[in-house]
């Protein structure tokens, strides 16, 4: 039984790895790679986001689920601050630390254990949070936010991404990088 449990750890950690590292990521990635500074931090209103704040959020979002907690280090998160940003902040920045924080949870998620999934922690203000809870809101936040960017970047430039061609049989595979 432990030893399925074992597999059972490993197989959500490295499925949670994959999809953010090689999935979610690297379409961020060719999406900012499409755009120019103004385009990333193009908004259609005041109520909307742009990328540029989604790339702060989702920084933001990793290190105060993950990184704080599970890392052991200190939360110093202001998550109103990623929201409220307007200045045109140099995108290779933006792109370089949400890379180092990817890399930082890539390397927490490698050393947990099936126990450590089961761990408590109390972030943002919930209670009784578990690892394996933390870990699923990530993903499940970083996608949300990836399908945005997305969407955001095929209302700008008009183009087809191409991330699913080999379903449509338009081409070979896309490659997620």
């Amino acid at each position: 039984m432990e030893e399925r449990a074992d597999e059972l750890q490993q197989a959500f950690l490295t499925f949670s790895r994959e999809k953010l590292k090689d999935e979610y990521w690297p379409r961020i990635c060719a999406c900012i790679e499409s755009l120019t500074e103004e385009q990333i931090w193009w908004r259609p209103n005041e109520t909307s986001n742009s990328i540029g704040n989604l790339l702060l959020h989702l920084n933001g979002n990793m290190r105060q689920w993950i990184v704080a907690p599970l890392g052991g280090v200190a939360n110093t998160r202001n998550r109103d601050a990623e929201f409220a940003e307007r200045r045109h902040l140099d995108t290779a920045t933006l792109r370089s630390a949400l890379d180092e924080t990817l890399e930082e949870f890539d390397r927490i998620l490698a050393r947990l254990t099936a126990a450590d999934l089961l761990k408590t922690y109390t972030i943002q203000r919930y209670e009784g949070i578990t690892a394996l809870a933390a870990i699923y809101h990530v993903v499940e936040h970083f996608g949300m936010h990836t399908g945005q960017i997305l969407y955001i970047t095929k209302a700008m430039t008009g183009n087809d991404l191409g991330f699913y061609r080999q379903l449509s049989g338009w081409g070979p595979v896309a490659s997620s990088h």
